[in-house]
């Protein structure tokens, strides 16, 4: 039976039992199998992963293993020039535009807060958060390894176990958008958008103490929701400002 010697690097060892992190290990398979599939079938999803070498050889996941192959598994690069070699994902989104799973719904407030284009809805089932990241071109954020694993899943992140500040800290720096973040520009219920509203136009929605104190307004374009900076505006800054610094 074919032999091939794995090694995973940095974080995708994440995905591996404690005897096969950050050590060659050796594997057996039957039959005829693409390089993706015994990469996922170790527990690793495609979307972690950036670089693979086979005998030193840039290839892509639809490389046929060998006997004896020896292979190198590397998630994304954030310091190393790598334009040389054979990227394995699709060209980067030019919007990021997010979908997070049920399991995430304690980073949604303040992605969006952020700014960040995220969709969330707790009734969605796996093959409708996939069809929409599809369909929308958005990055599906989760918790759960196996959904990355999907064919029709072309961008992902998994997100691992930390605070809610650390979880969304990775994901701005994964992808390298701080410069995407216009804190407070979008509705935190639902996604969309935020206007200046003026005062005058609203008096009868706002709590007459607030009128006293506060002269700028925004409101949703979807929803209606007006927003103010208040109490719970201070409090979201202080987060905001963990999770940025």
């Amino acid at each position: 039976m074919p032999k091939i010697t794995f090694r995973f690097y940095e974080e995708l060892n994440d995905f591996l039992p404690k005897n096969r992190r950050k050590a060659d290990f050796e594997t057996m398979y039957k039959g005829k199998r693409s390089i993706k599939d015994m990469i996922e079938s170790l527990g690793v999803p495609h979307t972690e992963v950036d670089l693979i070498l086979v005998n030193g050889k840039s290839v892509d996941f639809n490389y046929i293993l060998q006997d004896k192959d020896r292979v190198s598994v590397y998630p994304v690069f954030e310091s190393l020039n790598i334009t040389n070699v054979t990227h394995l994902r699709k060209t980067p989104l030019r919007r990021n535009k997010f979908i997070a799973d049920i399991n995430l719904g304690n980073i949604v407030k303040y992605m969006r807060a952020l700014g960040l284009d995220l969709f969330y809805d707790s009734l969605l089932s796996t093959r409708e958060i996939i069809e929409i990241s599809e369909r929308e071109n958005r990055i599906i954020l989760t918790k759960n390894s196996k959904l990355l694993k999907f064919k029709d899943v072309s961008h992902g992140i998994f997100i691992r176990p930390g605070t809610t500040t650390e979880q969304i800290r990775r994901i701005i720096d994964y992808l390298d958008i701080k410069d995407d973040i216009k804190p407070f520009s979008r509705c935190l219920q639902c996604n969309t958008l935020l206007d200046v509203v003026p005062k005058e136009n609203i008096l009868n929605k706002i709590p007459p103490m607030t009128i006293e104190f506060c002269d700028e307004y925004f409101q949703c374009q979807s929803c209606g929701k007006i927003y103010w900076k208040g109490t719970h505006f201070i409090n979201m800054m202080r987060v905001l400002k963990q999770i940025l610094d």
